[in-house]
């Protein structure tokens, strides 16, 4: 499986310690230059920048082949970059929060999910509590969800943990 991913996921779960859901779901994360350097901003998180002195093998940081796409300047540096790049490794799934970017991505028929998408991802497979992963994000960064989406997130949590619940035990 390819998967590219944007600066909003991986910036979140670094913060709240979640990073390591990252390669137990997709084995392998490709990001792009600007990413790192979105990244390595000033205003970057300690945490984010301690990660950054020691990549984990299991990212792969990448220049995108061809010039930037003139059609993608609406949009931040890290967001063009890691679209573009998702169209020229033919990745599987675009790891993005920003909502133009998202809309973007699938306009051009790459498939998306974010930081809240991992979280349920990670929580279908046991591997985190979803509702704790994201109070823990709401509580340490400054991630922000429309009321809508929130409601959203905590009920398909609150499924999961209901299914997990009524699976019988080995």
């Amino acid at each position: 499986m390819i998967v590219v991913a944007d600066t909003s996921p991986l910036n979140y779960l670094i913060q709240i310690g979640c990073a390591s859901l990252l390669p137990a779901l997709y084995e392998r994360v490709l990001i792009p230059t600007a990413v790192v350097a979105e990244l390595d901003d000033p205003r970057t998180p300690a945490v984010v920048k301690r990660w950054l002195l020691h990549v984990p093998k299991w990212v792969e940081v990448l220049r995108t082949a061809s010039a930037p796409d003139a059609e993608l300047s609406f949009l931040g540096p890290g967001e063009r970059e890691a679209i573009q790049l998702a169209q020229e490794r033919h990745a599987d799934l675009l790891l993005i929060d920003e909502r133009r970017g998202r809309f973007e991505a699938m306009r051009r028929g790459l498939f998306t999910t974010g930081t809240l998408g991992v979280l349920l991802a990670s929580a279908e497979r046991g591997l985190v509590d979803a509702q704790a992963s994201y109070h823990r994000l709401l509580r340490e960064t400054n991630f922000r969800a429309t009321p809508a989406l929130q409601e959203n997130f905590l009920q398909q949590a609150r499924e999961i943990v209901e299914k997990s619940r009524s699976r019988p035990r080995r």
